[in-house]
């Protein structure tokens, strides 16, 4: 059979269609063998293979097939099933992949973020489990400082000089400490200090706006809101804590494609994650 050939399979009710090729990139499968009517199993039913299994499942086994990646969505439960159609279709790399569930499950990722207000000025602190979405975090959050007298921290002034970007603190690769809102100096002006979160180009020196813009900002990032609190010590508290679900990291089967080649595979992870 040409390898340009369309093949349709409808595999417990759902059909699918595809190329020989791609049911051939294991040769030593049931799929493989399939084709060549080497497996009796397979009924060729009005020109569609028919096979007696679980169709939704077979959908991830096909999008293997079709990029030799084992990326599933985060709400995935089923990898004991999956792992049995992959044994059952002889796709043995694929099922070896799935019996790894720690390198396939998604990750918990947890960050929290504290508030407190003091005088006319807002401070916050943003703590990670992972460093790496604080570094991104980190590149979104600018703090600006200028100055100007006579006006109060809930009345944004035009600064009479450029405002002037400030680094933001970083006590570790896991947490970032910024403020905003003004301070009376000696020299009879207010220091101010603004704060901008990209995408959104607004400068904010109110605090709670601040806050309302930090919140919203991680919830369209795929974070969600799980909690919230205060706590009391010398100065009020709010702390917020979110969850997100990380996709794992995609795992690629690289196919051994010398001639002759029985099919055999090798594992290796991917660099790009899948999703945040």
């Amino acid at each position: 059979m040409s390898s340009r050939e369309v093949v349709v399979l409808s595999v417990g009710g759902v059909r699918f269609v595809t190329r020989a090729f791609t049911l051939q990139q294991f040769p030593e499968s049931r799929l493989a063998r399939m084709l060549n009517d080497d497996d009796r199993e397979f009924k060729l039913v009005n020109g569609e293979f028919f096979v007696d299994r679980d169709g939704a499942l077979f959908s991830y086994i096909m999008d293997f097939l079709r990029t030799l990646q084992v990326s599933l969505p985060t709400d995935f439960s089923d990898y004991q099933r999956l792992q049995r159609e992959a044994e059952f279709y002889g796709l043995y790399p694929l099922a070896d992949l799935l019996s790894q569930e720690h390198l396939l499950k998604p990750r918990r990722e947890i960050l929290e973020v504290r508030f407190s207000l003091q005088e006319m000025q807002a401070f916050f602190r943003i703590f990670g489990s992972c460093s790496t979405t604080i570094e991104a975090l980190a590149e979104q959050i600018t703090v600006f400082t200028g100055q100007q007298s006579g006006q109060g921290w809930n009345s944004p002034f035009p600064s009479q000089k450029p405002l002037v970007p400030l680094p933001l603190e970083r006590p570790s690769h896991h947490d970032m400490v910024f403020l905003c809102g003004t301070e009376y100096s000696a020299s009879d002006q207010f220091v101010a200090r603004y704060v901008s979160i990209k995408p959104d180009n607004r400068k904010l020196i109110n605090g709670t706006n601040v806050l309302g813009l930090l919140l919203d900002t991680l919830l369209k990032d795929g974070f969600r809101l799980i909690s919230t609190r205060t706590v009391v010590s010398e100065e009020k508290v709010e702390c917020y804590t979110f969850e997100r679900m990380n996709r794992a990291t995609s795992l690629t089967i690289t196919v051994n494609q010398t001639p002759g080649s029985s099919g055999v595979a090798q594992a290796r992870r991917s660099q790009v994650q899948k999703g945040k």
